[in-house]
C-alpha cells in the first residue's frame, strides 16, 4: 500500500522473535523438532542467531544451554538388568554353556583341593610322629660286601647328648608261614626281626590289636606282626599260632602301618633275647632308629656314622625317614600340574561354548539390536550388553564350578579321612580366569553386535 509509513523494526530484529527463517518457529535446526540441536536456534544458546536482547520488560531471560544430544549413561545396575534378560530367555543353551565352564573350573579347584588335602594330612602325621627321628643301618664295605654294624652302636649313640631315645632292630634267617604244612620259600617276602621294648615308641608305632613286647614276653616264643604281615598271613587275633624258625610262635600282637617306618610293616617282630635262643640271631643290629632333640637333628646326623662304628664310618648310612615321606609327597606334584593343565583345557572349551552361544545370540537377536539402536542406544551400549552376558554366563558357571570343586574336594578327603583343604586364592583363580575368558569369548560378539546399522537389523539382512 502506497503512502503507508514504514515503523521501526521489531525489537530483536530478524534475529529475535519474529517467524523469520532461524527463529523458534519450525525450523530445521531448532531443539524441539531439530535432529541434532539443544537450543531453539541452529548454534546459539538464546532464540535467534545472534545474541538475543532483553525482553520488552527490561529483564534478560535465562539463556539456555548449547550442544548435541548425549546418550544416557548407564549405572552398573542398570547394565546388569540389560544383560540378565537375554540369559533368561534361553536358559537350556545357557545352561549346556556354564556347565562347560563349571567342569573346568571344578577340575581345576578339585585337583588343587586334593593336592592341599594330601599335603595337609602329611603334615599333620609328622607333627604327629616327629621329623626328628633318624635311621642309622650297615652300608656296603669297600669290596662290595654288605657291612655289618658293631653289637655295641646301640649303647655308643645312645651316649650322645641330644639323643633322647634309641631303638634297634636285627635281621635274622628264619622264616615265618600260616602253619606247618606250607611248602618251604613260600614266605610271602616277610622279614623276621629282632626287637626290644623301646622300638615301638621310638618308631612312634601303635598297635592294632594285642600288645607289644616286654621283658616277659621278649624271652619266649613270641612274635608280632606288622600291618601287612598280618594281611599276607591272614593272622589278627592274638593267640594264634603261627610256624616261624621251624618251631610254633603264639601271636600277641598287630600293629598299625607305619608312615615313618614302612619297611617293619612287612615284618614279624620277636623279642630280642627269644630271637637269639630260638632263631640263632648274632646280635648285630640290622638297623638303628634314633630320637633327638629337634633343634639338634642336623648336628646329631653329622656324627652318627662316626658315633655307630667309628672304625669304618664310610660303611654307615644314615637318613631322615620324615625327608622321604616329604619326598613322596613332593613327587605327586608333577602329577597335579598335569591335571591342572586338563582342567586349563577343560576351561577354555568351555570358554568357546560360551563365544559360540553369544554369536548365536546375537544372529537371533538381530532386530532387537535394530530397534534399541534406532531408539537412540549407541554402539558402546550395545557392546556393554552383550559383555555383560557373557560376563554373567561365565560367572554363573564359575560359581558353579568353584562349589562343585570343593564339594568333589571334601567328599574325597572324608573318604580318606583327610583334613579338607581348598585354598581360597584357588577358588578365587577359578572365577577369576572364567571372568576374564568370558570377557574375550564375548568380546567379538559383542563388536559384532554394534556395528549393525539399524536399518540392516529391522530388516533382517
Amino acid at each position: 500500500m502506497t503512502g503507508h509509513k514504514k515503523g521501526p523494526p521489531r525489537r530483536g530484529g530478524k534475529g529475535g522473535m519474529g517467524r523469520g527463517p532461524e527463529t523458534v518457529g519450525i525450523g530445521p535446526a531448532t531443539a524441539g523438532y531439530g535432529a541434532e540441536t539443544a537450543g531453539y536456534g541452529a548454534e546459539t544458546a538464546g532464540y535467534g542467531t545472534g545474541t538475543p536482547g532483553p525482553p520488552a520488560g527490561g529483564t534478560r531471560r535465562p539463556a539456555r544451554s548449547s550442544g548435541r544430544l548425549r546418550a544416557v549413561r548407564l549405572g552398573p545396575a542398570d547394565v546388569v538388568r540389560l544383560g540378565g534378560p537375554g540369559l533368561r530367555t534361553r536358559p537350556l543353551r545357557v545352561f549346556l554353556s556354564a556347565l562347560g565352564i563349571a567342569i573346568g573350573v571344578a577340575a581345576m579347584i578339585a585337583v588343587v583341593g586334593i593336592s592341599g588335602s594330601g599335603q595337609a594330612e602329611v603334615d599333620r602325621k609328622l607333627d604327629a610322629l616327629g621329623t626328628n627321628l633318624l635311621r642309622v643301618a650297615p652300608g656296603e664295605s669297600l669290596s662290595g660286601d654288605a657291612a655289618k654294624l658293631p653289637m655295641e652302636s646301640v649303647a655308643m649313640i645312645d651316649r650322645v647328648p641330644p639323643v633322647r631315645q634309641v631303638a634297634a632292630t636285627g635281621s635274622t634267617e628264619a622264616n615265618i608261614y600260616r602253619n606247618d604244612h606250607i611248602a618251604i620259600g613260600r614266605t610271602g617276602s616277610l622279614d623276621v626281626l629282632a626287637a626290644g621294648p623301646d622300638l615301638l615308641p621310638a618308631v612312634g608305632g601303635h598297635l592294632r590289636t594285642g600288645r607289644w613286647l616286654d621283658p616277659a614276653t621278649e624271652k619266649y616264643p613270641a612274635v608280632v606282626l606288622g600291618a601287612t604281615a598280618a594281611q599276607r598271613l591272614d593272622v589278627h587275633t592274638p593267640g594264634t599260632r603261627v610256624w616261624l624258625g621251624g618251631r610254633w610262635f603264639s601271636l600277641v600282637g598287630v600293629l598299625d602301618p607305619m608312615p615313618l617306618a614302612p619297611e617293619l610293616d612287612s615284618t614279624a617282630l620277636v623279642g630280642w633275647p627269644a630271637a637269639k635262643t630260638y632263631l640263632r640271631f648274632d646280635g648285630h643290629p640290622s638297623t638303628v632308629y634314633v630320637r633327638t632333640e629337634n633343634s639338634q637333628v642336623t648336628s646329631v646326623r653329622a656324627v652318627l656314622a662316626a658315633t655307630a662304628n667309628p672304625a669304618k664310618p664310610s660303611e654307615v648310612q644314615v637318613s631322615r625317614p620324615s625327608d622321604a615321606l616329604a619326598a613322596r609327597e613332593a613327587t605327586k606334584s608333577a602329577l597335579t600340574g598335569l591335571l591342572l593343565g586338563l582342567g586349563g583345557v577343560a576351561l577354555l572349551v568351555g570358554g568357546v561354548g560360551v563365544g559360540n552361544t553369544m554369536v548365536i545370540s546375537v544372529l537371533e537377536r538381530r532386530p532387537e539390536i535394530g530397534l534399541r539402536r534406532a531408539l537412540g542406544a549407541t554402539k558402546g551400549q550395545i557392546r556393554t550388553q552383550f559383555v555383560t552376558e557373557s560376563l554373567l554366563l561365565s560367572l554363573l558357571g564359575g560359581l558353579g564350578g568353584t562349589v562343585l570343586g570343593t564339594l568333589i574336594t571334601a567328599g574325597y578327603a572324608l573318604s580318606r579321612d583327610w583334613p579338607t583343604v581348598v585354598p581360597v586364592w584357588a577358588s578365587a583363580a577359578g572365577i577369576g580366569s572364567t571372568l576374564l575368558i568370558g570377557m574375550i569369548a564375548g568380546l567379538y560378539p559383542a563388536v559384532r553386535a554394534s556395528r549393525l546399522a539399524p536399518t540392516e537389523a529391522l530388516s533382517g539382512t
